[in-house]
């Protein structure tokens, strides 16, 4: 015996239909303008990083890489961002695509969850720091992983320049030194 009041509930009622519709209009919409906005400088070339991913990367280095004195470095100078897309080119796709999730995070929930009603990349300096501050002591060990991989790939970027090496007190390796020491 057959019940067809099992197929009659699995059909769709005109007002889920609507509804499911109106969601998935306001979501479009959302992402559109969440997503809008990103322009690089025309001689920019990415290999591994999409657009919105990398001005995302130089916030974010700027903000965990900001130099304490003037004889610093910016991470701008030593081209932090460049290096974490050429070094995610280069990584396996499940990698990037955490990252870049994690990248997606820091842009666009971790302001809200902040108490900021913009993107990452659109607020000041103070704001951004405190969404980083709020990733970086998140109860969730997901979230906190994330954010300590994320700085590493920055520190990696920032102090792989000659330039940086003196910030640490480091001298440079001493295999194939020139004679009057490593470029400052």
């Amino acid at each position: 015996m057959s019940d067809d009041r099992g197929d009659a509930t699995k059909k769709p009622t005109r007002r889920k239909f609507l509804v499911g519709g109106a969601l998935l209009l306001v979501g479009s919409a959302v992402a559109l303008v969440r997503t809008r906005g990103y322009e690089l400088p025309p001689d920019r070339k990415l290999v591994g990083l999409a657009p919105w991913q990398f001005l995302v990367v130089e916030a974010v280095a700027r903000r965990i890489a900001a130099r304490d004195n003037d004889d610093a470095p910016t991470p701008d100078e030593v081209d932090v961002a460049g290096f974490i897309d050429r070094y995610l080119a280069e990584m396996a796709a499940p990698m990037r695509r955490d990252l870049g999730r994690m990248f997606g995070y820091i842009e666009h929930v971790a302001p809200v969850a902040s108490g900021h009603a913009s993107r990452f990349t659109r607020l000041d300096g103070d704001a951004q720091d405190d969404v980083l501050r709020g990733i970086e002591s998140s109860a969730s060990d997901l979230l906190r992983g994330g954010f300590e991989g994320v700085k590493s790939l920055v520190f990696m970027g920032y102090y792989r320049d000659a330039r940086t090496w003196t910030i640490l007190g480091y001298e440079g390796p001493l295999i194939n030194r020139p004679a009057g020491g490593w470029t400052r």
